[in-house]
């Protein structure tokens, strides 16, 4: 056994660090007519995808039960409209009794979003109560014995008032002293992640195309930290994180809520299935290989990919093509996202040789 002892040791290290990576998971949206039961969703991201835990926009219990016994990390949302009458704790007592507490023995939930990018809504009454309504859903969590659910809430890349240079990024002043200061304390207490959903697709331009699809480029250099960006996923990510530092909450942890790339736009426009292909594919890679960003080198990135399938009852075509999936389950491209791929095969055969040197 003692001669086996340094072998075990480095394949222990390999195994945590091939496991690690695996921290990438895929927003599940239904607003479509033709998808497949929640059960054979959940069977087929368990057994056919390297996504280890998922994100819905809802608390829609038949979903909620496929996820039971699976393994799944799931992330659960409050509609926006229920946030007002939520800062009540009777309300927030009884939303967790309905939506969590039945699930919870079975169901992995790993996070509440309490509403979704809700400062893009320009509705004053929600943005008023948001942070008193996470605040009273953690309260209702812990009354009720449940202290591994964390709460937060989704924002759009617009809360920035400033992204680039990496190093400047700030928050808007319309939000950072009224909404953004007391939700980042909120983090603070509860341990619980800042979330956010940068999309480089909204900043497509034909100049910028490697530096978007984590192509071949030059980068972008940071005078301010001396630090070199070569895609623009990882720039936006640590704008957000140089605000948040900013702001004295650097020790709060970073979400990626959503970022993708629909399949289907305008022609000419450089929003097309290569280009989705090409963006999705490299983001898997680039988040499963656990370099984090240059200002967070080596930090797992929880990201969550939108999305699992084509909806197509959205508005138009681009919002109904983000989907790596066709409802039948099949790719719309080639995006990394199954299993069988070189990765999953490493980590699947350095599981089963730790497995075997154990027992012997």
């Amino acid at each position: 056994m003692a001669a086996k002892l340094p072998s075990l040791l480095l394949l222990l290290v390999l195994f945590h660090n091939l496991s690690a990576v695996y921290s990438i998971g895929v927003n599940y949206g239904t607003v479509a007519d033709n998808l497949a039961s929640p059960s054979e969703v959940a069977a087929f991201i368990k057994d056919k995808t390297i996504f280890d835990r998922v994100k819905i926009f809802d608390t829609n219990p038949d979903i909620i039960n496929a996820f039971a016994n699976t393994g799944i990390g799931l992330t659960v949302t409050v509609v926006n409209l229920d946030i007002p009458k939520l800062v009540h704790p009777n309300e927030a007592t009884n939303w967790v009794a309905t939506n969590i507490v039945p699930f919870y023995q079975k169901t992995k939930i790993n996070y509440i979003c309490v509403g979704n990018e809700i400062t893009m809504s320009g509705i004053s009454d929600l943005i008023v109560n948001l942070v008193p309504a996470m605040k009273a859903i953690h309260a209702a969590l812990q009354a009720a014995g449940i202290n591994d659910i964390k709460v937060t809430t989704p924002h759009p890349f617009s809360i920035m008032a400033s992204s680039s240079p990496p190093s400047s990024g700030k928050f808007a002043m319309e939000f950072e002293q009224s909404l953004l200061i007391p939700m980042l304390q909120f983090h603070r207490e509860t341990n619980s992640p800042f979330m956010v959903n940068p999309y480089p697709y909204f900043a497509y331009s034909g100049d910028l195309r490697n530096f978007l699809l984590f192509g071949e480029n030059e980068g972008a250099h940071d005078q301010a930290t001396g630090l070199t960006y070569t895609n623009m996923f990882d720039a936006m990510v640590d704008s957000v994180y140089s605000a948040m530092k900013s702001a004295g909450f650097g020790d709060v942890s970073l979400v990626v809520g959503e970022t993708g790339w629909s399949s289907v736009g305008d022609p000419g426009r450089g929003i097309g299935m290569e280009e989705a292909k090409l963006y999705n594919s490299n983001l898997i890679k680039h988040i499963t290989s656990g370099k984090g960003t240059p200002l967070m080198p080596g930090k797992p990135l929880e990201t969550y990919i939108f999305a699992l399938f084509n909806e197509n009852q959205k508005p138009g075509p681009s919002e109904q093509n983000f989907g790596l999936l066709k409802p039948d389950f099949s790719p719309v491209y080639e995006s990394g996202c199954l299993r069988g791929g070189q990765q999953v095969q490493e980590f699947e055969t350095a599981q089963v040789i730790f497995k075997n040197m154990v027992r012997s």
